[in-house]
């Protein structure tokens, strides 16, 4: 059986956290931004860290599997 686990929680992460597309932290002039669909450096390294931060906390501490077959 296939573990679709890391696969979906990785693609769910990277959708919502696209900086720019719901919020954007930071914005530009602003602390947050919701659907500015604009970025910038400073924002791709927050977001960045974030998704590693829940990557980390869903696939090592929480152990989320999802089995397929």
């Amino acid at each position: 059986m296939a573990d679709w686990g890391p696969v979906v929680v990785a693609t769910v992460l990277f959708v919502l956290l696209t900086p720019g597309l719901l919020f954007q932290l930071p914005a530009q002039g602003r602390i947050v931004a919701f659907g500015s669909m604009h970025t910038g450096g400073l924002a791709i390294l927050v977001h960045a860290v974030i998704y590693f931060a829940l990557i980390t906390i869903f696939l090592i501490a929480i152990g989320v599997h999802i089995y397929a077959g």
